[in-house]
């Protein structure tokens, strides 16, 4: 049996700013106290106040609070982009390498579909790849 993936030889992507990850339906952006302590520092603003205004319990978990809209609660819609880029939580840093869009090759090219990014830009080393996924689990 062997050991390689379907991305062994790494993949094209650059992120182009658009904020179409950070925006749509209904989701979860998994956060750990420790990344609502960094945002609230990032934003000087008490750790409560983020947990209150910008957090919701989601089954058993921690998530960001979305818009009606489904945009994230710390998306800028008028300026298409990130308030807490800096501190953003390890699902946003890692994205778009998670476990559910290497599944395999149709799923990765499925992104390319509300993401301009994929496929696009330096090659992405398999290593790099691999530390990014094994970071989150979606």
């Amino acid at each position: 049996m062997s050991d390689s993936v379907w991305y062994q030889e790494g993949l094209r992507f650059q992120c182009t700013q658009c904020g179409n990850c950070c925006t749509g339906g209904p989701g979860a952006v998994w956060v750990t106290e420790e990344e609502i302590r960094e945002i609230a520092e990032h934003l000087k603003k008490p750790i409560g106040e983020i947990r209150l205004m910008h957090t919701r319990p989601l089954r058993g978990k921690t998530s960001l609070n979305e818009f009606p809209n489904g945009d994230c609660t710390f998306f800028d819609g008028h300026t298409r982009t990130c308030k807490i880029y800096p501190a953003r939580p390890k699902q946003c840093r890692t994205w778009p390498f998670w476990d559910s869009n290497l599944a395999d090759e149709e799923a990765w090219n499925s992104l390319k579909q509300s993401c301009p990014g994929i496929n696009q830009g330096n090659l992405v080393p398999l290593e790099t790849i691999q530390q990014r996924a094994a970071e989150v689990h979606i």
